[in-house]
């Protein structure tokens, strides 16, 4: 039984709440349009048709795409190069028996950019060409509550693996009171964080999201702890799960911190 204690997040279509407790934001929960006109700077490609929006009689579909024939090795931010110009809510990559697949979920900002996302079906990732099919929101819903369900039972792996010597680093590097956070999901916003670290008196003023030249989430972080000790003793969240993602967790400086904000 699911037990992540985290925000509920909303059928886009209808409203009703799915896998509920689970941490996965959705789209609705981001403030994006949904439905309608881009947001400034979005660098979508195309025109949004005017009010009333083109599906009159029925609610617009939920924007995903399965992803198959992906690289073992790559990871989001070569999913989002892979569809760039396109808006990326989520990336869901997907497991069985503690390996990847090959396989992942890709969810857009609006339903128009999915016949966009068509359009790379069997372009080149790497060596690999990739296929791109139209999905429904039940089979991501799913995904995502498998992938969340293996994790807490314990039966999945951190996605990569490091040798001794990279933890031992870990436990020795210097603390200075400032965590990097890597592998969040593109849609984690400073609340999630906080809550990730719920032990700490944290504020979002604590927290500096990293952007990449369009503006958009890289996947890692920087949070600022009140104090060295505090720092060392949330190492203990390396390797946890934010929903359904392994987040890993490296001493950093206030430097680091700085210059991002």
């Amino acid at each position: 039984m699911l037990d992540l204690k985290a925000k509920n997040y909303a059928d886009a279509a209808d409203g009703r709440e799915a896998f509920p407790g689970t941490k996965r934001r959705r789209v609705l929960d981001q403030g994006l349009p949904f439905y309608g006109t881009p947001p400034p700077g979005s660098s979508f490609i195309y025109n949004p048709p005017p009010p009333p929006y083109a599906y009159t009689h029925e609610p617009p579909p939920f924007p995903v795409v399965r992803v198959r024939g992906l690289p073992f090795d790559c990871s989001e931010a070569d999913v989002a190069e892979f569809f760039h110009g396109l808006d990326i809510v989520d990336i869901l990559f997907v497991h069985k028996s503690s390996k990847f697949t090959g396989e992942a979920f890709c969810v857009f900002g609006y339903p128009l950019q999915v016949d966009f996302a068509l359009q790379k079906n069997r372009q080149s990732m790497g060596r690999r060409y990739v296929e791109v099919f139209r999905s429904k929101k039940q089979e991501y819903y799913r995904a995502v509550a498998n992938e969340v369900s293996d994790a807490r039972g314990g039966s999945r792996s951190p996605p990569r693996r490091r040798d001794k010597s990279y933890d031992e680093g870990k436990d020795s590097a210097e603390h200075t009171g400032v965590l990097k956070m890597r592998g969040l999901p593109f849609s984690a916003g400073k609340d999630d964080i906080m809550d990730f670290f719920k032990d700490y008196n944290l504020s979002e003023g604590n927290i500096y999201i990293t952007m990449n030249s369009e503006g958009r989430p890289t996947g890692d972080a920087f949070v600022e702890f009140a104090n060295a000790e505090d720092s060392r003793k949330a190492m203990s969240k390396d390797r946890k799960m934010l929903g359904s993602r392994y987040i890993e967790l490296f001493p950093s400086t206030h430097q680091a911190f700085s210059k991002g904000r």
